[in-house]
Parts: structure tokens; C-alpha cells; sequence
């Protein structure tokens, strides 16, 4: 019995390690079995070629608007060359280039001595005028009393005779009506004499008036605000009177007009007639790395027949001065506008004889050349009129890498971002 049962029990261990073993082994297999599918399909996924990437933009309604980039030059609103109406020589200048000054500002002096010696002479004549004014009033008020005088002796004289006839002789009676008539005509006299002189007067004053203003001549002064930007003249420089045609007079200073300036851009002749005074635009100074607003104030309303453009202004208000003459700049002028169009953008279409295509991504992700009908085209959109519809995504990238029937990954950008980008 001790013998049989010592056999049985190492027997029963070696089962139970046969079974342990085989649970393991059934294990292994299987979770090799789960993991086979998984390996395979990412073998399969590494096998498939990855989707090229391609710029799109969603094709959509909004503003369709025509705008031409023209560049120029600034100019003073208003530039001149201040001269001197009557020639002096200069005893103070006060101003030199670079200086801010103020209408009627005093620029200089000019020192004219002949002049002040008229100014006088005229002052001296005035006197001499009323002085003759004075004497006539004075002899009319004598002729006046004489004459009042031999009036009323006659006038007695007339009288008595007429009462008492052959009282008086008739040679008495004729001398007293000869004084009467002779004080008469000197009271006539005197006051032609007055009028004379008052006349006389006048005519002083008139000499005067002009002289003077030939002397306040002699003080230069700003016809506008402005900046000095030349100075021709020094301190006793002598100065011709700038009336003189037959003279080149030196002119004092250069004066510019620089709180509003004008910027002179061609306008093509295709664009004239969409050219409107009073538009309002924006003007970018490369140079500043600023803009400023402008307004369409004038334009020529001719072409020049060399280059076929029409010079137009734009005035820009420029209080802190910091744009200068000749300074250059863009501007953007709107030609047209439209709302609510189908639009794409320019660089998505493909123009030919016959008509323009467009490449776009389609709903199974595939490149796909259609047919369009384009309508008004802006600076960096065109109008679709059939063809496309509300978000459909166009390739606006290099459209020679790609072939219809091909899948590609898209990315939609912003090309109204992009656009702005590149204009700045």
C-alpha cells in the first residue's frame, strides 16, 4: 500500500504542472491573436501615402470693390516768394529757414530814407493846406462884413432918394451900389479861395495816404501761416521793389504753406470718369510707416497727351508737420462697389479663350476643375455668376502641382488677411 501510494502522488504533481503550463501557453496565443489585427492595420496605414496639403478659400458673398493703387509726390498747399514793394536796403531780418511764422507776421525792414523825407514833405504840405483853409475862412468872414456894410449904405441911400426925390445925386447913388456889388464878388472870391484850398488839401492828404503806404511797405510781413523754407537775403542786402517788370527783383524769403499739403497723383485714363471730387482715402507714407487721410480736392480735367494720365490732388492736413515737400506716397482710390456677390479670389481662377476655370476641393476630398462665368472683378476679388456656390473651397495655391481626380488635405486661408499682409 506505502509503496502504490508514494507512486500516485508524484504522478498528480506532474498533471498539475501539465495543466499550469498548458493555461499559460493558451494565453500567449491568444493575446497574440488580439494584437495581430492592430499591428496589421497600422502596417496598412503606414503603406498608405500621406495627403498632400493645398491652400483653399471658401467661395462667399460680400463686397466687390475696384480700387487703383496710384503713388506721388507732396507739395506745399501754397509756396511763394515774398518780395519787397519798394526798395530799401534791409536793416533787420528776423526770421531764417526752418522758422514757423504767422500771417502778417513781420519778416524784415528795409531802411528807405528818401521815402521817410516824402512822408514828411507830404505831412508839411497838409500844414500849408490848412493854413490856406484857415486864411480863406478868415477873408470870407472879412468880405461878409464889407459887404454887409456897402449893402446897407446903399440900400439907405435908395431908400431917402425914393422918399425925397433929387435928395440924393444920382452919381452917389451909383458909386454905394458899385461898392455893394464890388464887396459882393470878393465874398465870391474868398470862398472859391476856401475851396480852393480844401481841394489843395486834399490832395495833400491823398499824397500822404500814398506815401505812407509805400512806407509800411518797408515792413515785410507773411501773406500766410507758413514755414520759411529760403532765405535769399541778409542785413543790409539792398532789395528792388518786386513791381518792377524790367528788373529780376531778389526776393526776400520763401514761404511754405506746410499745416495742409497737397499730394499730385496721375490718375489713368481708364479711371477718369470714376474719379469723384470729395472721396475720402487713405494716403500711406512708406517713409513715416504712416497713413493720413486725404480728400480728392481737384484734379486737371484734361489729360496730358504724353503720358495719358490726368493730374489729380489730394489734400492731407498735416498739423504736426511731419510729412515735407517731396516727400512720396501711396493711395488707394475706389473706383467701384458692390455688395452681396459671389467672389472669389483673383488668384484662384484660370483664364482662357474661351471662358475661366477654377480647381476646387470636393466633397470626398478630391481636386475637381470646373467651368465658371466670371462678372466684375476688384483689386483682389472677381465676380462669379455660375459655376460655384456658397462654400465651395477653391485651390488658390500653385495650381500646376495638382491634377483633377486628386485627394489632398485643404487648408483654408484668409486671403483678405493675406492680401492686407502684402499691401502693407
Amino acid at each position: 500500500m506505502k509503496t502504490s501510494l508514494g507512486k500516485t502522488r508524484p504522478m498528480k504533481r506532474k498533471l498539475k504542472h501539465i495543466t499550469v503550463s498548458g493555461v499559460i501557453i493558451f494565453a500567449v496565443c491568444l493575446v497574440i491573436l488580439l494584437r495581430a489585427p492592430g499591428k496589421k492595420a497600422k502596417a496598412e496605414q503606414r503603406e498608405e501615402p500621406s495627403l498632400r496639403p493645398v491652400a483653399v478659400a471658401l467661395v462667399k458673398r460680400g463686397a466687390l470693390v475696384n480700387t487703383l493703387t496710384l503713388s506721388g509726390a507732396f507739395r506745399p498747399y501754397q509756396e511763394v516768394d515774398v518780395h519787397a514793394k519798394v526798395a530799401g536796403y534791409i536793416r533787420q531780418i528776423f526770421v531764417d529757414v526752418g522758422d514757423k511764422v504767422q500771417k502778417d507776421q513781420v519778416l524784415a525792414i528795409l531802411e528807405v530814407p528818401e521815402l521817410s523825407a516824402q512822408v514828411a514833405g507830404a505831412k508839411a504840405a497838409i500844414g500849408l493846406s490848412q493854413n490856406a483853409i484857415h486864411r480863406s475862412e478868415s477873408e470870407i468872414q472879412r468880405a461878409l462884413s464889407t459887404h454887409a456894410a456897402y449893402h446897407s449904405a446903399y440900400s439907405r441911400l435908395k431908400k431917402a432918394s425914393e422918399s425925397r426925390p433929387g435928395l440924393i445925386a444920382e452919381q452917389e447913388l451909383d458909386d454905394s451900389l458899385a461898392k455893394d456889388k464890388e464887396s459882393e464878388a470878393e465874398v465870391a472870391a474868398a470862398r472859391a479861395a476856401l475851396a480852393e484850398a480844401e481841394n489843395q488839401l486834399a490832395v495833400a492828404q491823398a499824397n500822404l495816404d500814398r506815401l505812407s503806404a509805400l512806407e509800411a511797405y518797408s515792413h515785410i510781413t507773411a501773406p500766410f501761416s507758413g514755414v520759411v523754407t529760403k532765405r535769399y537775403a541778409d542785413t543790409g542786402a539792398l532789395i528792388q521793389a518786386g513791381t518792377a517788370s524790367d528788373t529780376q527783383a531778389m526776393p526776400v524769403v520763401q514761404l511754405a504753406e506746410w499745416s495742409r499739403l497737397r499730394l499730385v497723383v496721375p490718375v489713368p485714363e481708364s479711371a477718369v470718369p470714376q474719379i469723384h471730387l470729395g472721396s475720402l482715402v487713405q494716403v500711406r507714407v512708406p517713409a513715416l510707416a504712416r497713413s493720413f487721410k486725404g480728400k480728392v480736392a481737384r484734379f486737371a480735367d484734361a489729360l496730358d497727351q504724353q503720358t495719358r494720365t490726368m493730374e489729380t490732388e489730394i489734400d492731407v492736413i498735416n498739423r504736426d508737420g511731419t510729412v515735407v515737400d517731396g516727400m512720396y506716397a501711396e493711395t488707394d482710390l475706389t473706383l467701384s462697389r458692390s455688395e452681396g456677390d459671389l467672389t472669389v479670389p483673383i488668384q484662384a481662377v484660370n483664364r482662357n479663350g474661351s471662358g475661366a476655370t477654377v480647381m476646387l476641393v470636393n466633397s470626398r476630398g478630391e481636386i475637381e476643375e470646373r467651368q465658371v462665368t466670371l462678372g466684375d472683378e476688384g483689386s483682389n476679388q472677381v465676380q462669379i455668376k455660375s459655376g460655384l456656390s456658397d462654400k465651395d473651397e477653391v485651390v488658390v495655391g500653385n495650381r500646376s502641382d495638382f491634377r483633377p481626380g486628386e485627394r489632398v488635405a485643404p487648408k483654408i486661408v484668409d486671403m483678405q488677411a493675406a492680401n492686407a499682409e502684402a499691401g502693407s
